[in-house]
């Protein structure tokens, strides 16, 4: 499926409560899926996540409309191959590049809902990502960063733009956080955080120096940015 790829420097993302017909009209298909999808990972959750509307790129802002969505419905709608048109999944991520340029990807752990999938830190915004009516998504990839890696707003420079990958129903807004260390440090330094805990989100660190590195198990719209950032 073809890419495109807008940088910005502006997100307005706006909340505004939306029925979502998907989430009505397949209900029953909706609670089914999700209950057998729990049976095989019993740590998922139906909890409330936020997706998006109306997404327009306009020299460099992006502009879209947000709503609240149960995550059953949206795993639902994922795994279904995202039915519909309206709708789009749009979510930030923190790609950590060291300071030799290697950039730096974590592995799904089995008990998530992305098992197996390579990918920078992130996840679908929810509701504690809403900030006077906005989406939040700086913090949210600041939250999922840290969560994942252990890594602090104080460990990384931010750069000032987003690159914005579209690829079909996902949106994935990439911003480069420049690590002052080399990338196998970075990993090693990851990889003691995890040793740390309990049940970690990633089950892996892989490090990255271009399109060579990639690997089927990352998204489209991962292997598409990191062509564009490392060519």
């Amino acid at each position: 499926m073809p890419l495109a790829i807008h940088r910005v420097t502006e997100l307005d993302l706006k909340y505004r409560p939306w029925t979502w017909p998907f989430a009505v009209e397949r209900r029953e298909e909706i609670d089914a899926h999700f209950a057998n999808r729990q049976a095989e990972k019993p740590k998922l959750w139906n909890g409330q996540v936020l997706l998006g509307r109306n997404p327009v790129f306009t020299g460099d802002r992006f502009s879209a409309e947000y709503f609240q969505a149960d995550f059953a419905s949206f795993l639902t709608w994922r795994d279904l191959g995202f039915p519909g048109e309206s709708v789009f999944n749009g979510f930030g991520m923190g790609a950590l590049r060291g300071s030799d340029g290697a950039f730096v990807l974590g592995e799904m752990a089995g008990h998530t809902a992305n098992a197996g999938r390579i990918y920078f830190p992130s996840g679908t915004p929810d509701l504690d990502d809403l900030r006077e009516g906005l989406v939040d998504i700086p913090g949210s990839v600041a939250r999922e960063v840290e969560e994942e890696t252990g890594l602090s707003a104080e460990d990384y420079r931010a750069a000032p733009h987003w690159e914005c990958v579209v690829s079909g129903a996902a949106i994935a807004m990439i911003r480069i956080l420049d690590v002052p260390m080399p990338g196998q440090a970075l990993r090693a330094k990851i990889e003691a955080n995890l040793a740390t805990q309990q049940s970690p989100e990633l089950a892996g660190i892989h490090v990255v120096r271009g399109p060579d590195d990639c690997t089927p198990a990352m998204p489209g719209f991962v292997t598409a940015f990191i062509e564009a950032a490392t060519g």
